[in-house]
C-alpha cells in the first residue's frame, strides 16, 4: 500500500519552518508531495525565492506559483486542483503550520481506515505556543527545534476564537472536503482515533498577518463566503491587545501544558473525542469584526 499524497497550498511562511515540515512529513513516510505557493502582494520577492528554494532542495517540484488576493476561496480551489492532479488513492492535507502526529503509523492509520470502510480520517488543533507566552519567532539561527519554541499545547481555536477545531486529515480521492478541510459532508471521521493536529501558527508576525486579514476581508480586498475568519481573527487580536501582545496561557480554558511532537498526550483520545463530538459553530454575530473575546 502506498502512503497518501501530501496536498498543501504554501503560503508565506519562515523557510526553516518549511524545512522542518518537509522534514516532519518524510519522517511519518509521506513520499509523494503535490505542493503550490500562493504569495499575496504584501510578500517580498526575497521570501518567495527561498520558499522556493527550499522546496527545490528537498527534492520536490511545486505544481504551480501564483499571487494576488487570497480570497477565502483561493486555498480550496488551489487544493482542489491538486487533489485532480493527485489521481487516486488516498490524500493528506496539512498546511505549513500544521504537524500532524497518529496514533500508528501512517500506513496502519489508512490500512484501519478502509478496514472499517471509512472515507477519512480526522484530527484535532492542539494549538502550540512558547512558554514564556510571547510569539516568538522561528527560526534555524537559534537552533532550538519547534518543541523547545513552542513546548505548550492546548484549545485555543476553539475556546478563545470559537473556530472549527476539527480537521479532515485524511481523505480517499473522491472525497469532496469544503473549505479549511474541517469537513467532509456526508462522512464522519472514526472519533476515537483522531489525530493530533499541532498548531504552530501563533508565532512572532502573525499580529500584522491576522490585521491585514481582517483590513482586507472587512474592505473587500480579500473576499469572504462568511464573516467567521474575519471574527475570529478579531478575537485573537483582542485577546493580544489585552494581555500586551501575548497569550495567556495562565487561563485554564485553554489547558495549555507541555506537550511533544514525539509522543501524544496521554489523555489525547478522550480529550480530543470530547471536543471533536460536542464542538458546535458561535451563534450568528453582528457580522461586526473583532467581536466576541
Amino acid at each position: 500500500m502506498l502512503t497518501p499524497t501530501l496536498i498543501a497550498v504554501i503560503g508565506p511562511v519562515e523557510p526553516a519552518l518549511f524545512t522542518t515540515w518537509i522534514g516532519h512529513y518524510r519522517r511519518l513516510g509521506v513520499e509523494r508531495f503535490l505542493l503550490a505557493f500562493h504569495f499575496p502582494e504584501h510578500v517580498p520577492n526575497v521570501l518567495r525565492n527561498e520558499l522556493q528554494a527550499v522546496s527545490r532542495q528537498a527534492g520536490i517540484t511545486p505544481s504551480g506559483t501564483s499571487g494576488g488576493p487570497w480570497h477565502e476561496h483561493t486555498n480550496t480551489r488551489i487544493r482542489d486542483s491538486l487533489r485532480r492532479q493527485a489521481g487516486q488513492g488516498w490524500h493528506l492535507f496539512a498546511d505549513a503550520d500544521e504537524f500532524q502526529q497518529y496514533p500508528a503509523p501512517l500506513r496502519d492509520v489508512v490500512a484501519q481506515a478502509e478496514r472499517t470502510r471509512r472515507a477519512v480520517v480526522g484530527g484535532l488543533l492542539l494549538d502550540r505556543v512558547a512558554a514564556n507566552d510571547h510569539l516568538t519567532a522561528f527560526g534555524q539561527d537559534t537552533g532550538l527545534d519547534l518543541d523547545t519554541t513552542y513546548p505548550l499545547g492546548g484549545h485555543l481555536t476553539h475556546r478563545l476564537l470559537h473556530g472549527d477545531p476539527r480537521k479532515i486529515v485524511l481523505a480517499r480521492a473522491d472525497i469532496p472536503l469544503d473549505s479549511g478541510s474541517h469537513r467532509a459532508p456526508g462522512h464522519q471521521p472514526d472519533p476515537d482515533r483522531l489525530c493530533a493536529v499541532h498548531h504552530f501558527k501563533w508565532r512572532a508576525g502573525v499580529l500584522d498577518d491576522l490585521r491585514r486579514r481582517v483590513h482586507h476581508l472587512s474592505t473587500g480586498l480579500w473576499r469572504e463566503q462568511s464573516p467567521a475568519v474575519r471574527e475570529e481573527a478579531g478575537r485573537f487580536l483582542a485577546h493580544a491587545e489585552r494581555y500586551q501582545g501575548r497569550v495567556n496561557v495562565s487561563d485554564p480554558r485553554l489547558a495549555f501544558r507541555r506537550v511533544s511532537l514525539e509522543r501524544m498526550p496521554h489523555s489525547w483520545p478522550a480529550e480530543a473525542r470530547t471536543v471533536h463530538t460536542t464542538w458546535q459553530p458561535p451563534a450568528p454575530s453582528s457580522g461586526r469584526p473583532g467581536g466576541g473575546q
